[in-house]
Formats: C-alpha cells, sequence, structure tokens
C-alpha cells in the first residue's frame, strides 16, 4: 500500500510541476529564463485571486475541505463537521448530518487509507489530471462489508458564488451508520484511562504516545527483518562478502530498513485503531520518510557504483577513467540532493510551483551573480571531455607546478614539490597553457661539451667516436636519435652537441641513466682528448704606461 501511495506520489509531483527538471539545469548552469517565469509569475497570481468571497469553513478547494473537516471531528464539533458533507444523497437529504459525520470518522479510524494533505489538490480547481471528472477528487479509500470504494470529494456551487467542494454524496450513501467493528480501538483497550480521558489536539493523549511507539517498533520489525535477510543471504551465498556484491547488499540495508519501518507504521497505526486524525498527522512524515529511503538507496548505490568502477579503473591504471567517475559522482549525487529537497518540500506542503517561478523572475541576478560559478562548471566540464590531465598527472599550469590530487566541478587541486596544495579554479585553469609530463613516453638527453682549443683534430675524432659508441652501447638510449657532433668553434671552446632520447617514462631512472652517460663522457673527453675548456680572461699589463707587456690567461 505504502509503495503505491509513494509511486502515484511521486507521478503526481511530476505532472504538477512539470519543470521541476529545469529547476535542476537553472541551478547547475544558472540560465535565466525571465521572460517566461514573469509570464508564469503573473498567470499563477491570477489563478489564485478569487473572484467570490472567501468561505468561512475554508471549502474552496479540497485540501480545504480535508482539514477543515479533521478539525471539527478533533473538536468534536460533529454539527460544524457535517457541513462539509453533501447530504443530498441518491436515495434522499440525510437530515441527521451530525451522526452521518460522526459515522464517517469511525469508518476513517478503523478502514481508511487517506493521501497525506500535501497530496490533496489546494486549488479551487482542484486536480484536473486524477483521471476522474472535473467536479470530483479521490483523497483516499476505505472500506465496508469486504467492499473497498473511494473517498471522493465533489466540487458544489456555492451560496455566494464559486465552488464549494464536500464529501461527495456517493461516498457519503456508503458510509454505514453503525460499523460492524469493536465500540473500542485496540489502543485504547490497553492504555491507561487519564491517557483516554486527557486530548491533545482533539484525540486522546494515548493515540499520539502509541503512535510513537509503534514508530518505534516498526523500526526494530524492520531492523530485525533486514538483518535476518542479511544474515541468510550471506550464509547462503558466498560471493556477498566479495565485491562489488557487498558494496551493493550494505546500500540497500538501511534504506530498505527505513521503507519497512514506514510500511510497517502504516499498517500497525490502521490494524490498532489509532485516530486518522493522528494518522492524517503522521502521514507526511511516514512518506518523507520513504522519499528519504528511496533517495539514500539511489545515493548509496552511485557510491557502491563509483568504488566498484574506480578500483577496476585502478588496476588497469586508468586515471583519466577514474576523473570521469569521480565527476559524474557529484553530479549525480547534486542531482539527487536537488530533487530530494523538491520532492520534500513538496509533500510539506509548500507551494513549489511558486517557489520556481520566484527563481525564474530572479533568473538575471542569479546569472550574474553566478558568472563565475558557471563558467568553472564549462572548465570542468571541459577538463573532463578533452582530458588534458587526470588524477595523479604530474603537471606545470601557468607558473605553478605540481601532480594533481583533485579534479573537482569548480576547482582542480594540484600538490606541489614543496608538498603544498595549490587550487585553480576550473575556468582559469582550462583557460591557461597545460603542460603534463605524465604523458612524456621518453627524455631528451642533450648535454653540451666545451673542449679545450689546443685539442688536436685527432683528438677531437677520438672524443667523438667514444662519445659515440657510448651512446650507442647504452640499451636505453634510441639508436636512431643518437648523434654526437662538433657544432661551433667559439671563442673559448670547441663546442660538441650530444644529441639523443631515453628510452623511459620513468623520471628517476632516467636519471640514473643521464647520470652514468655524463660519467662516461667525462672520462672519454679526459682520456681521449685534453679535457673540459674553462671561461677564461685576457689580462694585459702595460710596462711603463706606454706599451702593454705580455698578456697572461687567468681562468674566471
Amino acid at each position: 500500500m505504502f509503495s503505491a501511495i509513494y509511486s502515484y506520489a511521486l507521478s503526481h509531483l511530476l505532472l504538477r510541476h512539470p519543470f521541476a527538471l529545469w529547476l535542476v539545469l537553472s541551478l547547475t548552469l544558472a540560465i535565466p529564463a525571465t521572460s517566461h517565469a514573469q509570464e508564469t509569475a503573473q498567470d499563477t497570481v491570477e489563478a489564485v485571486v478569487p473572484e467570490w468571497p472567501e468561505d468561512s469553513l475554508g471549502r474552496r478547494t479540497p485540501r480545504g475541505t480535508v482539514v477543515g473537516f479533521i478539525r471539527a471531528v478533533a473538536d468534536e464539533d460533529y454539527t460544524k463537521a457535517a457541513l462539509y458533507l453533501n447530504l443530498n444523497t441518491p436515495e434522499g437529504t440525510i437530515k441527521d448530518g451530525a451522526a452521518t459525520a460522526q459515522a464517517l470518522q469511525r469508518l476513517l479510524d478503523q478502514r481508511s487509507k487517506t493521501l497525506p494533505r500535501s497530496w490533496i489538490s489546494d486549488t479551487p480547481e482542484g486536480d484536473l489530471e486524477d483521471n476522474l471528472p472535473p467536479d470530483k477528487e479521490r483523497v483516499g479509500t476505505a472500506e465496508v462489508a469486504n467492499e473497498t470504494f473511494d473517498l471522493l470529494l465533489e466540487k458544489t456551487q456555492g451560496p455566494a458564488g464559486g465552488p464549494i467542494w464536500l464529501v461527495a454524496s456517493e461516498t457519503i450513501s456508503k458510509v454505514p451508520l453503525q460499523i460492524e467493528a469493536p465500540k473500542t480501538a485496540v489502543v485504547e483497550s490497553v492504555l491507561p484511562e487519564y491517557l483516554t480521558e486527557t486530548r491533545w489536539g482533539g484525540v486522546p493523549a494515548g493515540h499520539w504516545l502509541a503512535m510513537l511507539l509503534i514508530a518505534v517498533i516498526a523500526y526494530l520489525i524492520a531492523w530485525g527483518i533486514t538483518a535476518s535477510l542479511t544474515f541468510v543471504i550471506n550464509y547462503v551465498w558466498r560471493k556477498t562478502k566479495d565485491e562489488p556484491t557487498y558494496g551493493f547488499i550494505r546500500a540497500f540495508s538501511l534504506p530498505v530498513r527505513l521503507y519497512l519501518a514506514a510500511l510497517i507504521l502504516v499498517v500497525l497505526s490502521q490494524r490498532l485503531g489509532i485516530s486518522f486524525v493522528v494518522r492524517q498527522r503522521f502521514s507526511e512524515f511516514t512518506i518523507i520518510v520513504g522519499l528519504v529511503a528511496v533517495i539514500l538507496l539511489l545515493w548509496r548505490l552511485v557510491d557502491a557504483i563509483t568504488n566498484f568502477s574506480q578500483r577496476r579503473l585502478v588496476q588497469k591504471n586508468n586515471m583519466s577513467g577514474i576523473s570521469i567517475v569521480l565527476f559524474l559522482r557529484r553530479g549525480a549525487k547534486i542531482a539527487l540532493l536537488v530533487f530530494g529537497i523538491i520532492f520534500i518540500l513538496d509533500t510539506l506542503g509548500f507551494d513549489v510551483t511558486t517557489g520556481l517561478a520566484a527563481l525564474g523572475i530572479g533568473g538575471i541576478a542569479l546569472a550574474l551573480g553566478a558568472q563565475k560559478t558557471v563558467e568553472n562548471f564549462v572548465g570542468s566540464v571541459t577538463l573532463i571531455a578533452d582530458q588534458p590531465i587526470r588524477v595523479g598527472d604530474f603537471c606545470k599550469v601557468g607558473d605553478t607546478t605540481g601532480t594533481v590530487e583533485q579534479i573537482g566541478m569548480r576547482s582542480t587541486r594540484l600538490r606541489t614539490t614543496e608538498r603544498t596544495v595549490v587550487t585553480i579554479p576550473n575556468g582559469d585553469f582550462s583557460s591557461q597553457k597545460i603542460e603534463n609530463f605524465a604523458h612524456r613516453d621518453r627524455f631528451l638527453f642533450a648535454p653540451v661539451l666545451r673542449l679545450r682549443y689546443d685539442t688536436t683534430p685527432a683528438q677531437i675524432q677520438a672524443v667523438l667516436r667514444a662519445l659515440r659508441e657510448t651512446l650507442t652501447a647504452h640499451p636505453k638510449i634510441d639508436k636512431a636519435s643518437a648523434r654526437v657532433r662538433l657544432t661551433e668553434i667559439t671563442s673559448d671552446a670547441l663546442k660538441v652537441e650530444v644529441f639523443s632520447y631515453v628510452l623511459t617514462s620513468d623520471f628517476n631512472e632516467q636519471l640514473e641513466i643521464k647520470e652514468g652517460l655524463l660519467l662516461s663522457m667525462m672520462d672519454a673527453v679526459n682520456t681521449k682528448g685534453k679535457g673540459f675548456a674553462l671561461p677564461v680572461q685576457q689580462l694585459l699589463v702595460s710596462q711603463d704606461g706606454t706599451g702593454m707587456g705580455d698578456a697572461k690567461e687567468k681562468p674566471l
């Protein structure tokens, strides 16, 4: 029953608020929809402006009729409660309206399932999309003589004009004056006398306390059921101890427990004879618990799926996939949070449509204020789509060099070599030049050696041969790119350029290879030639102030 009510609630909400999805997009992308929202708000204002005087009993809307009837029976004012009934039945006009109202209360207490207050239309026209005639409104179901029928309201014409919603005559005709049930409800038979005589809100105090006790018992029963099922599943199916099965079972445990608790609460409260006034007050609470259970289930499933996917991607060393998974997880959770807030507010009776229209009217201000937020969001989408970097990559962005730790929806965090954390907004990050060292497949090895001037051509050729042999003999040097050439005679040295690639992507390994190559080249220059050239300067000394003496060379 509760699942059916929840399904009806979900479809009911989406039908009543078809632009709920628009809210999510507006809040996420900050897209102004001012003109449409202004028209919507104007239409809403015009729709709620009545053209007739207000009804003193609040019967202009279906919700007002239900609330008014509940208040009247809670105050035990059955004469006033009769004013919410259409006593002109097909069998004739009922004269004793107070007795009929009291009989209807007994029926609702013992054998009815009523919709939460917030699900009942609060407009004079009623719900026009419930597959009922325009003058009819369904507010629940009841059972008489093993026959289930709808509890209907019908729209009538008020004496001062305008609609007046009353409990439908066809519903009244099915309400027996004497219901075949115990005169005393089960809950009242076990309550102390002072709890039945003391009344809170027109209902015995014991009913309120019993409802709270039933809620605790319902949760304990649900906990026992879920714990037993989990134990049996783990005992029968050994695979449940492994991932991802364990993660999925754990994701279902708490939401299912909450959902079962809400379902058991509804059933027990009906079976034990809790007043429908109390049940009506608690109905919104049970619906919210059901909604939270569904949202919590989806939330935990998102975590379970993304954690499993993340572990698989780590095994495959697919860092770009990890970035996409983390981004999608945050987006899914934000969407769940937004939709959950919308559903809960609607269940509590808040006018979500008017709120959405108000958000649309302020769309321009929202867009201007959230300009940087939109820019950062678009930047994050660009980073995820183009994948210039991934989590774990060592890169240089502008003047910042570090390892990517997290790519968020607003910013990206880098861990620098100084072990500090630099946070860069994604809008700025995506617009800068990004140098990613993680994608480097080899390292450049290109030292420039400076030989002394007094090195003879024969010695230079011997040095070149030794350097070439050093490169070609190393297994980690790319033979196709390796070359050693005397390229320039400068003013103070003979320049020999070495060019090659080290075939490794590991930074520490290439440092070790470079170190060994440089030591071998130093040995070749010192043994085959005259050694390395040092920067020198010439100092000219005058002997008598008119002439210059011998020039002496002095190392810098």
